[in-house]
């Protein structure tokens, strides 16, 4: 199973949190993790808020309107 870092890692570097890396996410962050994971998803928290990384599920709403 895939690191929190990991999964960030790719979002930052295409600018997207696809639906499938945000349940991943749920799921990581239901366990145990260490800090470097923890900073790193607060790293996603803040681009996705200054709009550096868009997230898929917020996408599809917006645009089905």
């Amino acid at each position: 199973m895939a690191l929190i870092r990991e999964v960030v890692q790719q979002a930052l570097i295409t600018g997207l949190l696809t639906i499938e890396a945000e349940d991943q996410l749920r799921q990581l962050l239901s366990t145990k993790y260490d800090r470097e994971d923890l900073r790193a998803f607060m790293t996603l928290q803040t681009a996705a808020m200054a709009g550096s990384v868009k997230q898929e599920s917020r996408c599809c709403v917006s645009s089905a309107r």
